[in-house]
């Protein structure tokens, strides 16, 4: 359906029971994050908060809550976006079949952005900063932050709107040391689009010019998070999936104002200058903590009469966030598999907080005159996957072949499984130290430095997998609670972590007493049955209690590089391996940021929402 703007995109989940209006007044100030994570986790409604404290702006969350909701909204659009994006991945075939695919041609013609013919903004009125609902959304946050904008920068080499480019980036509105009305935030790496624009604004010596976008139809902000493939404009994707033309044009000091938003923030960004931006509760499930990022000075505010403010909550996921890829997932398809060549399949794991965790798929083809099968392709795949796009972010990367074509990279438990099984931790564990990290990850050695790990395994089961735990790890000094998280993987807890040094001295320690209790990984027929992965935890019935724990914890608090031991543990010739279990130093450190966590307080002051007579009453299941 081509939806006109974001309230017709409300009324039409209204009409379907897909929403529900919340008349009574709620405070911008953590009550709304808090009404939308309670309704988020029933899998409920998406959210019009119409009386919001300190605005007379309305605000809408939880639009694409499921994937079920995300893809009615976008009914009409999907299977042609499936169809341009495998066109762009194979131009080949649309040669071949042209007629096959002139509808999806004609439809990308139509949804090209049209410039507005008028000079000023039609259907916006000027309005401060602060007049704009100031949401917060978790007890430590600094600030307000809009969390669904579309940042639009223009390359300064090729102006225009056909080589912009729109990104999804946090903007801090209020807090820290900005000034009220005048500054805010942007949090964005440099290797993202906008980060390329403010590389060559600042080598030219010219401020670089910011507009963000927040509303409209619903297709623009999935456009700004959408890993395009090389030379489709997001504009241009917006338009095939919102079914219409992206409408813009520009106001008098040539700031880019979107027409079809609800709301446009325009400013600059001049070169070399940074303010303090944070803390903020991230998707990792942890704050983001302060730290130096570009500071923008804001221009101007506009606002559509009626405007509707659009907000999602971030934190430990699932989140909203979620659901965005999903249903990117649902448009791609198999886009990546085709440009890493052998690549089958990859998963990044959402309960590990996406970027963590890679589980991938891949052909092993390079030697099959030998009798042996061991990882060769799999290790040049695994070079591709982390030198591509946002890929390049992952942390820990497991990666295999399945010649059954059966494994699904989606079922973890059973994936694990199968490469445990296989799992050689004398050959088949491969380090990349003193590397970049995701910014928002602080288990390495400081912001945007770490270290990432490949397992790739591949061949025929060199073990089973133990499914109890074994009895000698019930007598481990410093070490308790072991509990079986998985068939070869158990949980158990230590001591609070107080440093690097210390906890070399703690791991070896264990170490040497799992090499004294006999704890080489076995391997040869028949199959020994082994525990192949210890994690060190601060509580162990925590991480093992659900596979979501066991992800979180695991892979969100551990830097490869620092955090990995091994029983039996050697180098030779710089390869690092064990000839026992791989043990993973998972506790919280001192330079870890805060989990983010409710306040009691706001979940009690909300009740009245949920309870007999509030907006909410009866609307969850």
């Amino acid at each position: 359906m081509a939806y006109s703007s974001l309230e017709d995109c409300l009324l039409d989940l209204e009409n379907t029971g897909q929403l529900v209006r919340i008349k009574e007044e709620v405070d911008p100030n953590l009550q709304m994050a808090a009404i939308h994570l309670r309704v988020f986790e029933a899998a409920g409604p998406a959210l019009l908060f119409e009386n919001v404290k300190g605005s007379r702006f309305r605000a809408a969350s939880n639009i694409y809550g499921t994937l079920d909701r995300s893809k009615f909204i976008f009914r009409d659009s999907l299977e042609l976006v499936r169809q341009l994006i495998a066109i762009k991945n194979n131009p080949i075939k649309a040669i071949k079949h042209p007629f096959q695919h002139f509808k999806t041609g004609i439809a990308a013609f139509k949804a090209l952005p049209k410039k507005n013919p008028l000079s000023r903004p039609v259907m916006h009125s000027k309005i401060a900063l602060h007049e704009i609902p100031q949401v917060i959304h978790w007890p430590k946050d600094g600030g307000a932050f809009v969390t669904l904008p579309q940042v639009y920068t223009e390359d300064p080499d090729c102006p225009g709107i056909m080589n912009a480019n729109l990104g999804m980036y946090r903007i801090q509105i209020s807090g820290n040391q900005y000034l009220p009305d005048q500054e805010a935030g942007l949090h964005y790496q440099l290797h993202r689009g906008i980060g390329v624009h403010q590389t060559k604004a600042n080598k030219k010596g010219k401020n670089l010019k910011v507009s963000i976008f927040a509303g409209g139809p619903p297709a623009h902000a999935v456009a700004a998070v959408m890993p395009l493939p090389e030379g489709i404009s997001e504009m241009t994707f917006a338009g095939v999936l919102g079914r219409k033309r992206f409408g813009y044009c520009y106001d008098d000091e040539g700031f880019c104002i979107s027409t079809d938003a609800d709301f446009v923030i325009t400013g600059e960004v001049k070169p070399g200058e940074n303010k303090p931006e944070g803390p903020f509760g991230d998707h990792l499930g942890y704050y983001s903590l302060t730290h130096p990022f570009p500071l923008m000075h804001i221009h101007k505010v506009y606002a559509r009469k009626n405007a509707i403010w659009p907000f999602t909550v971030v934190g430990r996921p699932p989140q909203e966030d979620t659901s965005f890829g999903q249903l990117i997932h649902e448009m791609t398809g198999a886009a990546v598999q085709q440009e890493i060549p052998g690549l089958q399949q990859v998963h990044a794991v959402d309960a590990a907080g996406v970027h963590p965790l890679l589980l991938a798929i891949g052909s092993e083809r390079y030697t099959p005159y030998m009798p042996s099968k061991q990882p060769a392709e799999l290790l040049t795949i695994a070079n591709h996957i982390l030198g591509t796009g946002q890929l390049s972010l992952a942390k820990f990367l497991f990666i295999t072949a399945d010649d059954t074509m059966q494994l699904d990279t989606h079922n973890v438990p059973a994936y694990f499984q199968y490469v445990f099984e296989r799992l050689v931790t004398q050959r088949d564990i491969h380090f990349y130290t003193n590397t970049s990290m995701d910014t928002l990850d602080y288990s390495g050695t400081g912001l945007n430095t770490g270290s990432k790990v490949v397992f790739a395994a591949y061949g025929e089961p060199v073990r089973r997998l133990s499914i109890e735990v074994p009895s000698n790890l019930y007598n481990l000094k410093g070490f308790e609670n072991p509990i079986l998280v998985m068939p070869g993987v158990v949980a158990i807890q230590s001591i609070a972590y107080e440093n690097a040094q210390q906890s070399k001295i703690e791991m070896e320690a264990l170490s040497s007493m799992l090499q004294g209790l006999g704890y080489p990984i076995q391997s040869g027929m028949p199959l020994a049955e082994s525990t192949v992965l210890i994690i060190v935890c601060d509580d162990a019935a925590f991480t093992a209690c659900t596979l979501n724990n066991f992800l979180w914890v695991c892979f969100t608090r551990c830097n490869p590089s620092h955090d990995i031991y091994g029983v039996d543990a050697f180098t030779q010739n710089k390869h690092w391996g064990c000839n026992g279990p791989i043990i993973f130093d998972a506790r919280i450190k001192p330079h870890h940021a805060p989990a983010v966590e409710k306040d009691p307080a706001v979940e009690k002051s909300i009740e009245k929402y949920f309870n007999k007579g509030g907006s909410l009453y009866g609307k969850l299941a």
